[in-house]
């Protein structure tokens, strides 16, 4: 059985007489939780239009006193920065009490929105912009219609479920459900859902469409393949202005991403990488300088390209030409690299500066590459994951090395080895981490080791 309390900024004499469960604000903090108390929740009528208002602190010591409240400090915290959006809710206009309409017909939309912003009060206007009420913005017939709504609500049961409340934070997994080659296949994500679980943490895999409001959330972690000129770099950036946790953040998906960053900061930090050359142009003299500068074939890449696309392989000057040609088309610098065959790739996959996995990925049958998108049944070459003890050295230290010229994220590094050196090709910021493949040796240790990050930056957050 529950106990409700209602806590208001001050004495609220009219609300009183109905209630006799009404509190200030100061009472609340001063006597409350008490001993032996009963299981409590909170409907916190206090003005939390400002940060660090009465209302914010309310509903903060209520979730720290493991009170149930409503509203909960991440519906206030969206509602007042602005970034609460309506998603498929229909028309609805006025003042809405407890997710219920003044009018009748807009019932359905009302309960709508107060699923997605569950709060006492709030208000749309003839623009649909939502914003939190207070008891001081109701007139005398708005404070009628409120307090009948607020006798029907405390009757009935709050649909908080045990499991619901277990969470300590909320996660967005971004996923692309109709990607041809997703970061993470379902499998992992759901591997990635439950790890989270035992961290504390209610993790939901989504798509741009289904993610309502980032604001919500406490961590957003991307496992959709990223780009700058996309839409989730904006999405990484406008999570982490709110403050969320991120993982790819902006700044490693920007660096990652473009190959003439990666070039620069391999040579300025002395990354053990293939010999490299921007390329500005196709004249003949520039031509004469690779020439002069490789061997054919020699390999021209895309500053921004994933999972092998953008890269192409030329054996002659006209072939060299001619892609060159092409390229410049859509970028103002291409990179020009020697080619090294081997066998396989390394990939080390890295998370705030530790070797996590290990993978060798062989290249694709009759290809140069580990990808083939040109071919229709064997896409990859075949894959052996090792524990990150059995690197290499070599490959080991390059790749920590790399990716300090990045961050602190989750990156993939691809590395050569050849006759004892490793020669890192790039720092990917959002790596593969599929079931039974990255997955093979650490298992679902893999998983948890990922989310522990998370929850440690979560903890490190709500310290600071």
């Amino acid at each position: 059985m529950f106990k409700t309390l209602i806590v208001v900024d001050n004495n609220e004499q009219t609300l009183a007489q109905s209630f006799e469960n009404v509190i200030t604000f100061n009472t609340y903090l001063r006597d409350y939780p008490k001993r032996d108390e009963p299981k409590t929740r909170i409907i916190n009528l206090c003005d939390s239009s400002q940060y660090l208002s009465k209302g914010y602190y309310c509903s903060l010591l209520a979730e720290a006193r493991k009170h149930q409240v409503l509203p909960s400090v991440k519906t206030i915290n969206a509602l007042r920065s602005g970034q609460a959006p309506m998603h498929n809710v229909g028309q609805i206009d006025g003042a809405l009490y407890f997710g219920n309409a003044t009018n009748d017909e807009q019932t359905k939309a009302a309960k709508s929105v107060f699923k997605q912003y569950p709060a006492p009060i709030l208000f749309v206007d003839n623009q649909g912009l939502l914003q939190q009420g207070s008891l001081s913005s109701l007139d005398e017939q708005q404070y009628s219609d409120f307090v009948a709504k607020l006798n029907n609500f405390t009757q009935t049961q709050w649909r908080i479920t045990a499991e619901r409340r277990r969470f300590r934070w909320d996660m967005a997994i971004l996923v692309d459900h109709n990607e041809k080659v997703p970061p993470s296949d379902k499998d992992a994500i759901a591997k990635f859902i439950k790890a989270a679980a035992k961290h504390g943490i209610n993790a939901q895999a989504l798509s741009f469409d289904e993610i309502d409001n980032i604001a919500q959330f406490d961590a957003l972690f991307i496992r959709q393949t990223t780009a700058i000129d996309h839409p989730t770099y904006r999405l990484a950036s406008k999570a982490q202005s709110l403050g969320l946790v991120v993982i790819d953040d902006a700044e490693s998906i920007l660096r990652c991403c473009n190959k003439v960053y990666l070039h620069d900061a391999f040579n300025y930090q002395k990354v053990p990488s293939l010999k490299t050359v921007v390329v500005a142009d196709q004249s003949s003299e520039t031509l004469e300088q690779l020439e002069a500068a490789f061997t054919y074939p020699l390999v021209l890449k895309m500053p921004e390209g994933s999972f092998s696309k953008g890269v192409y392989k030329v054996t002659n000057r006209a072939e060299l030409e001619a892609k060159l040609t092409e390229l410049f088309e859509f970028s103002a610098l291409v990179l020009a690299q020697e080619y090294m065959y081997t066998e396989y790739d390394w990939r080390v996959g890295v998370l705030n500066g530790r070797a996590i996995y290990a993978c060798r990925y062989l290249m694709a049958r009759n290809h140069w590459q580990i990808y083939n998108h040109d071919a229709k049944r064997f896409f990859s070459g075949g894959f052996e994951t090792l524990p990150t003890f059995e690197l290499p050295k070599a490959v080991l230290d390059a790749a920590l090395k790399a990716c300090k010229t990045v961050g602190k994220g989750l990156y993939g590094v691809d590395v050569k080895e050849h006759q004892g050196r490793a020669y890192v090709l790039e720092v990917n910021d959002n790596p593969s981490i599929d079931h039974k493949v990255e997955d093979g040796y650490l298992g679902d240790e893999l998983y948890m080791i990922i989310m522990d990050e998370f929850k440690q930056r979560l903890e490190a957050r709500g310290r600071g």
